[in-house]
């Protein structure tokens, strides 16, 4: 009983690691995330609709400038429409932003854009037919933009006050903030599929078909594991409480001869959960371990997880503690002569 938890606990321990390792696979380990909808595939409404979204942080609008020479030769870039406060909700660093007014990004990351110098001028395209002319200007923010990100690379930030309200740019998309747990992730890409079924959702840094199956595998692991658990919890009660009724012929005589009841006790739980202690000890530590060393060689985020090990924990002390009550009961204080006919 105690080999067969001990590779149970084992076990999970080195699950959770490729659980790990399929959670950094399937999603960035950015701490937000970023969803963008195509505008020529979402009419106003589902615009309003996607930004009061529950969970949806802030919002903000990419779209990359007119190409206004017939050949498509001319070279463009890419602007961001945001206000400062969405500007730092998107990025891991943003100083130096002024309100209201045209300015050049600057990314860490990223060398500066020699397509947009100081000074040259920039058409965007909008929903209403017209054009926003945006000149490149002298003041920049600083930023250093999450990886991937739809704000990493865009060298204008324009103010939302330059477009007119209701209208949007037409050759951009609408990108969406969330917090990155799996729960809200789903949780947003349900409400957007719901307000706008037809729209193709790109959510950044994601793939969808490993969340997807991440999650199916993680189910079956908390059902595999609660299963053994239980089966293993009662397997080893039972184990306990037929090695004391063997014993209790023993324990008897040993009554007769002056041993205490408590003595008894403290000797029979000592007995059962001693090697259970040992086991379960030792399956923790080296599950850790091996579970450590799969993601520190398993080509993710190279990293220590400490936050599977009081679920573990508490796990191990349930099985301890069942072993240890169930042992209790087997001694008696009333000596019954037919427990030693025998002996």
């Amino acid at each position: 009983m105690v080999t067969g938890l001990v590779i149970l606990v084992f076990g999970a321990s080195l699950t959770q690691g490729v659980l790990i390792e399929l959670d950094q696979v399937s999603r960035s380990t950015n701490p937000v995330q970023e969803y963008s909808l195509p505008f020529r595939q979402i009419d106003a409404q589902q615009h309003l609709e996607a930004t009061e979204i529950t969970g949806v942080k802030s919002h903000a609008m990419r779209s990359i400038s007119w190409d206004r020479s017939p050949d498509g030769s001319e070279l463009q870039t890419y602007a961001v429409v945001a206000t400062c406060g969405q500007l730092k909700a998107f990025t891991e660093e943003s100083n130096s932003c002024t309100e209201g007014k045209v300015l050049k990004i600057r990314d860490q990351n990223f060398s500066s854009d020699s397509i947009a110098p100081p000074g040259k001028d920039f058409l965007f395209l909008l929903s209403n037919g017209k054009k926003l002319e945006v000149k490149v200007p002298q003041e920049s923010v600083e930023v250093r933009a999450y990886q991937p990100s739809e704000f990493a690379g865009p060298s204008l930030l324009i103010p939302p006050s330059l477009i007119p309200p209701g209208v949007f740019l037409a050759d951009g998309s609408l990108v969406l903030l969330s917090d990155a747990d799996p729960t809200t992730i789903r949780s947003v890409l349900d409400s957007i599929g719901a307000i706008a079924p037809t729209a193709s959702v790109e959510p950044v840094g994601i793939v969808i078909d490993s969340l997807a199956q991440l999650t199916v595998i993680r189910s079956l692991l908390v059902v595999g594991m609660v299963l053994g658990l239980v089966i293993g919890v009662a397997a080893f009660v039972v184990s306990v409480a037929d090695r004391a009724m063997e014993r209790r012929g023993q324990v008897t005589a040993l009554a007769l001869l002056g041993a205490r009841a408590g003595t008894l006790r403290v000797v029979q739980v000592v007995q059962v959960v001693l090697p259970l202690v040992v086991g379960l000890g030792a399956a923790i530590v080296a599950g850790w371990l091996a579970e450590s060393s799969y993601l520190i060689t398993g080509g993710g985020a190279v990293h220590w997880d400490w936050e599977g090990l009081p679920l573990l924990f508490v796990c191990a002390l349930g099985v301890v503690l069942a072993a240890a009550l169930a042992s209790v009961p087997m001694v008696r204080r009333h000596v019954d002569p037919e427990h030693i006919r025998r002996d």
